[in-house]
This record gives structure tokens, sequence and C-alpha cells, in this order.
């Protein structure tokens, strides 16, 4: 069965491949305005969204959906608008503990699969400095909580209590299982 990795995220698709799945991935449009609710179930239902657009034209297939976002507060922190909300978001999760939520979706014929994972991420205390140099390297332009984990932005996370990837935009050890449950295995498991 085709496998399609419904994001356009460099990182999730690397994230597939690093497992060894055949893949494609295919960019979505989808509507991301969702009604507030809890944060498992908030990507959760983004992720389905995602999912469901790209299956729609591909019901044959097995599509992944995805979707991160960072916890604090009691409120959702997406993706920065630009350098200085960046800052504004990145002095706030400085020295402080957040939950990043990662909601995946797996659809298949006649299969569905929808399931969030969390881990707790602690950032070292910062100062402003050190937050506007790495804001100069561009990473946290494009990513929930203006930080990338697996780059220069690593300097930033003290300590991670959970799954390191799931922080990355795709919790691999559930979605391989997910995987499994219909018969999509890596290359490696394939002999």
């Amino acid at each position: 069965m085709r496998l399609i990795l419904a994001s356009g995220s460099a990182r999730r698709r690397e994230l597939m491949e690093l497992m060894g799945y055949d893949f494609e991935a295919v960019s979505t449009g989808a509507d991301e305005d969702i009604a507030p609710c809890a944060p498992g179930e908030y990507v959760e239902k983004l992720a389905l969204v995602k999912a469901r657009e790209v299956f729609a034209t591909n019901p044959d297939s097995c599509v992944v959906g995805c979707d991160t976002i960072v916890w604090l507060d009691g409120e959702i922190i997406g993706k920065p608008r630009d350098g200085e909300d960046a800052f504004r978001i990145l002095r706030r999760l400085a020295g402080r503990a957040h939950v990043v939520y990662t909601g995946v979706a797996v659809l298949a014929p006649g299969h569905e699969n929808v399931f969030f994972d969390e881990t707790r991420v602690t950032f070292n205390r910062l100062s402003d400095a050190e937050l506007r140099a790495y804001i100069t390297t561009g990473e946290p332009l494009d990513k929930a909580g203006a930080y990338g984990i697996q780059g220069p932005g690593s300097f930033l996370v003290k300590r991670v209590e959970g799954c390191y990837f799931t922080v990355m935009g795709l919790p691999n050890p559930r979605l391989y299982q997910a995987l499994r449950g219909i018969g999509i295995c890596p290359r490696w498991m394939r002999g």
C-alpha cells in the first residue's frame, strides 16, 4: 500500500526517512481553524483534518497527518509571526518547562487511528543576546514554540521528559506501532 505523509515539514520527512519508510510527502492547504479545546484533542483534530484532505484524493493509500504545538500556561503557542514574535516566545520559555504535543492521524482503507503524544521540555535560563543570536539562524521562524530541538536550538534545552521525536514533530515509536498494525513496515523489516 502506498504511504503518504501529509506534511511539508522537512523534519517529518527526515524522520520518516530515518525510520526507513518508502513514502511520498504531500503538503496540505488544510484549514487549521479549530475551536479551542484541550491540547491533545487540538493536535489530533488538526492531524485528522490534514490526513483527510490528502486521503480524499488518495483513498487506496495510507495517509499520515500530523500537527505539533507547544503548551505553556494554558495557552497554545504555535509558529511565530516574525523575529520579534519568536523572541517574545523564547523569552517566555527560557528557564521554564513547557509541554510539546504532537497529534498523528493514520488513515487507510477501512482504518482510522488518531492519537497524540506529549513530552515535557525544560529550557535553560538564557540571555536576551543568546536568544536574538539564535533567531538569526532562521530556525525559529517556522516551528511551533519558535525552536527546533535537533539543530542550533538544542542549546536551549536543559531536559526532555518523554519522547524526543515528539518534540521534533513525529512520535516515531507510536507511529511505527500504528503503521505495523495495518501491515506497513520500514524497508529494513522486509528482509
